[in-house]
């Protein structure tokens, strides 16, 4: 039986959800909100087109407390976009001036007890990358043998941590639309960080400071660095990906 490409063919070449798509090529999951002001559209809009989306199979939604953000459903949805893509008219950026504020925050803040931000992005990536974290299910890690060893080294008895919700748990950040490393091991992670003097607060919020000293062992331990462009290495869940418009005022409150 031949394919009915006509259904997706019909979603995509709307071009409002056109944009969405395209804004959704690099990976990562993103709000209605931020996907709205990429196509020009209403919030209301953008929740009729999205609802569409999902239903027809090319997008999927992840809930993070009470949000939702959304991503292409599979890499097949992926491949179909970056096909059309060279024909495709461009849509409007996701990524906005900011403030040196929100550039900090942005850059490596605490959440909840744990390191978020796109350093937090980049560690968490990294301890993937060298089997030291895995991703399981229930937006869980699970810590890997080589991962115990590691954390070991850094003062952290991972066998001693334990907590109903997972004792490594993968947390959407809300500036990068990808996974940060929270639960205890988390929290426990950021206090090595900064007993070390690899992290210092800033003066006010919940910016952390990456110091020279921190840089320096982050880059040997696990080759990461903020100098690096944010979103250059994929999220192992969720893909690579921009940033989105965002009130900093209302998303100051999550993580």
């Amino acid at each position: 039986m031949d394919a009915n490409i006509a259904s997706p063919a019909a979603l995509i070449g709307d071009p409002v959800r056109a944009a969405m798509l395209l804004a959704l090529q690099d990976g990562r999951a993103q709000p209605a909100g931020a996907l709205a002001w990429a196509a020009g559209v209403t919030a209301q809009a953008a929740s009729n087109h999205l609802s569409k989306l999902v239903e027809g199979g090319l997008l999927s939604v992840e809930r993070e407390g009470r949000h939702r953000y959304y991503r292409l459903a599979s890499p097949e949805v992926a491949h179909a976009i970056e096909a059309l893509s060279a024909i495709a008219a461009p849509v409007r950026s996701l990524e906005i001036p900011r403030s040196p504020k929100a550039r900090a925050l942005r850059d490596a803040r605490c959440c909840y007890g744990h390191l978020a931000g796109r350093l937090g992005v980049k560690v968490a990536d990294a301890l993937v990358e060298r089997g030291l974290l895995a991703p399981a299910d229930d937006k869980l890690y699970e810590v890997t043998e080589e991962g115990r060893a590691w954390f070991g080294e850094l003062g952290i008895e991972v066998s001693t941590l334990s907590s109903p919700r997972g004792v490594a748990r993968r947390c959407l950040d809300w500036t990068e639309r990808r996974h940060h490393l929270a639960g205890p091991l988390g929290v426990k992670l950021l206090a090595a960080m900064s007993a070390r003097g690899w992290l210092a607060p800033e003066d006010k919020g919940r910016a952390v400071r990456l110091t020279p000293k921190g840089a320096s062992s982050l880059r040997d331990l696990l080759d990461v660095s903020l100098a690096t462009t944010a979103g250059s290495r994929p999220d192992p869940a969720l893909g690579n990906s921009p940033t989105i418009p965002t009130d900093l005022g209302r998303a100051a409150s999550r993580s």
